[in-house]
């Protein structure tokens, strides 16, 4: 297995095809992970606390809709 310092320096060395091409493979694999992370937290409630909080301001009335904060933007 490659230590990072191994990898950062192969990447420094690809030539610009192959870096588009790894970069955009690992945007890819970035992306896929943090859509897991989120979703695992979901799954454990660690958002519901803030959902409810969100959703007792929209019942009380002290939120702007979307479309009339865009309007004042």
């Amino acid at each position: 297995m490659s230590t990072v310092l191994e990898l950062e320096q192969a990447v420094g060395r690809l030539p610009d095809e192959d870096f588009q091409a790894f970069a955009a493979w690992f945007d890819d694999v970035r992306a896929q992970r943090v859509d897991a992370a989120f979703e695992k937290s979901i799954l454990a409630g660690e958002f519901d606390a803030m959902a409810a909080r969100a959703l007792e301001s929209v019942q009380a009335g002290q939120t702007t809709p979307l479309d009339a904060f865009l309007r004042r933007a």
